[in-house]
């Protein structure tokens, strides 16, 4: 067997493995607990935009001085949060006090992904077949 032959497979069998691998992106959203409603509402979109581009999202909240003292807060903001998300999201770790800080990951939801991805083959197949029916026409 002719060694560089076999080589050159082996290289190009890895070149398709990284070429089909998907690399997570853990994003992340520092928040205080002292959040105003518009500044909350702007955070929320950011986050369920990136769910919905298929990134993980690290949601921090940031305490300091007093603040320390009441992390139910902290815990009541990040609840509320999933909450609102919704259905665009699974909590893969709950919230956590850290020090100073506590965080929680979101990961997008497997059925809402796929099931955008679905609809945009269906639809993509579906302008197929009436062009295709057009040309005949």
């Amino acid at each position: 067997m002719d060694y560089g032959k076999f080589k050159y497979e082996n290289a190009v069998k890895a070149r398709e493995a990284r070429k089909n691998q998907v690399n997570t992106v853990i994003k992340e959203m520092k928040l205080r607990p002292k959040i105003d409603q518009h500044d909350y509402d702007t955070k929320k979109n950011h986050i369920e935009r990136f769910l919905g581009q298929g990134d993980k999202v690290k949601i921090t909240i940031m305490f300091r001085g007093r603040e320390q003292s009441r992390p139910e807060l902290g815990y009541k903001l990040l609840q509320r949060l999933a909450e609102d998300i919704g259905d665009n999201a699974v909590i893969e770790a709950a919230p956590l006090q850290d020090g100073r800080n506590m965080t929680m990951v979101l990961a997008p939801a497997r059925g809402k992904t796929s099931a955008k991805k679905a609809v945009q083959k269906t639809s993509s197949a579906k302008a197929e077949v009436q062009t295709a029916g057009e040309e005949d026409a």
